[in-house]
């Protein structure tokens, strides 16, 4: 299951699934984003783009931030420097063709393991620029600190950390809002200035602004209360209170990535405006940095120490299934990974919740579980189905990995290959002693000639 959490000057993506090498960004992307690779651009227009001279539209509110040539370079020099925990990759290149690097932080960078992957996501829009700083700031300060700070080691040891410091190469050069082909990346998914961590969802059915819960509303506040409360003043908005909002009732929009990834890609997402200033003064960076630090720790790191996570096996076999979980009166499934068969439920604590598990050809299992302030671990054991005819009916997960399948099939059929080798050989033998016999025969027999 990947969770988002995304934030306007700054977003932040937190993904609940079986970490992928390639890395789990490229289906939350909306299509202004992964259509760019296609457009076609001229050398020329992305030399533009990488220079450091800022654009024509510009203005002095770019001084002190890194252009798009000094993101690549930081970010480059991030992944040589810290690449006993790190690796860099590309998921593709804007509409004129600047590449939207990746930075994965974990102790097995690029390698797939029964851990959660959170993401971040910045500079979604062009004018926006604070998320792509802080976060250099954030892959840095962990690199420096994970060999002596207790969180920063849970967070490379336990989770696979994804950031995308711009979204938005093209109209952070063009100091606008949408990209060069002037769209809105946070309004161009399929439907469905103020400090403060924002929640699904975004958008209501009648249009009109009212408090419009998801089916996760519980969890949703708390995950935006665990960066409203680490953040130096959020938590103390006069208008917001506890520094966090329900989106359509702060203001509904539609098309957005927080709602669009809830429902078709089995992500959280959250909205957190970060500065009262779109473009603060870069002399600010530093203090914006401070305030945000805790929050951008704290958050990435409750991936891993709040909510349930476990596994799913099957009782004959003992293979992984990549079964489903829910949980009684919330209309949401998480699916766990295909490989580990490994699942991760963010869940409000202090409550009582109802968690089932099921695959297709398996009996479901449901158990009850009060849920502290502390993750708990929830393994599931499934027995197979009984057919009509009294015969066991279990469908092993043979998509997880290609020698699965083959596994279990030996140990069904061991016994009969056993026996079908022993009948093979004993034929071998009685097909060489006839081949024998015959040979010798043949050369008691008087020769031929043959006349042309």
């Amino acid at each position: 299951m990947k969770i988002f959490f995304f934030f306007s000057l700054l977003v932040f993506s937190l993904s609940f699934s079986s970490s992928i090498a390639r890395g789990p960004l490229h289906s939350s992307l909306p299509s202004g984003i992964r259509n760019g690779s296609r457009i076609s651009y001229s050398d020329s227009v992305r030399r533009q783009l990488f220079q450091d001279k800022p654009s024509k539209l510009s203005d002095d509110r770019a001084k002190g931030y890194m252009t798009n040539s000094d993101l690549e370079k930081a970010v480059k020099e991030f992944g040589r420097r810290c690449s006993n925990i790190s690796r860099i990759y590309s998921i593709g290149k804007s509409v004129h063709g600047v590449p939207l690097w990746v930075i994965e932080i974990s102790d097995k960078p690029g390698e797939e393991e029964p851990e959660p992957a959170f993401k971040f996501i910045g500079n979604v829009h062009g004018d926006e620029p604070v998320g792509r700083e802080l976060l250099l700031r954030l892959a840095n300060w962990i690199c420096d600190n994970y060999m002596k700070d207790s969180l920063a080691r849970l967070i490379v040891e336990n989770i696979h950390l994804h950031i995308l410091p711009s979204m938005n190469p093209d109209g952070y050069f063009l100091r606008s809002r949408g990209n060069a082909n002037n769209i809105d990346l946070n309004r161009d998914f399929p439907d469905q200035g103020a400090l403060v961590a924002n929640y699904p969802w975004d958008g209501t059915e009648d249009k009109r602004r009212n408090y419009y819960a998801c089916p996760d509303d519980d969890t949703f506040r708390f995950m935006a209360s665990i960066y409203s409360r680490s953040h130096h003043n959020m938590s103390l908005s006069k208008e917001f209170p506890g520094g966090i909002t329900n989106g359509a009732f702060w203001y509904p929009i539609y098309g957005g990535m927080q709602d669009w990834n809830y429902i078709h890609a089995g992500c959280f997402e959250l909205t957190l405006e970060i500065s009262e200033n779109k473009w603060p003064n870069a002399n600010e960076l530093p203090t914006l940095w401070e305030y945000n630090k805790m929050s951008l720790l704290n958050l990435a790191a409750s991936l891993v120490k709040t909510g349930i996570h476990g596994r799913i096996f099957s009782s004959d076999s003992g293979m992984p299934l990549p079964g489903s979980v829910s949980i009684k009166g919330i209309n949401y499934t998480v699916k766990a990974g295909r490989g580990f068969a490994d699942y991760h439920r963010l869940l409000a604590p202090g409550e009582r919740y109802e968690v089932m598990a099921t695959m297709p050809g398996y009996k479901p299992k449901t158990t009850r579980i009060s849920l502290e302030e502390a993750a708990m671990t929830l393994d599931f054991i499934l027995d197979p189905e009984v057919t009509t005819k009294g015969s066991l009916r279990s469908i092993n997960d043979c998509r997880c990995e290609s020698k699965c399948g083959l596994e279990v099939f030996w140990r069904m059929h061991s016994e009969v290959y056993f026996i079908l080798i022993v009948v093979s050989v004993f034929l071998c033998f009685l097909l060489k002693r006839k081949l024998k016999v015959n040979i010798l025969n043949h050369r008691q027999l008087p020769r031929r000639s043959v006349q042309v």
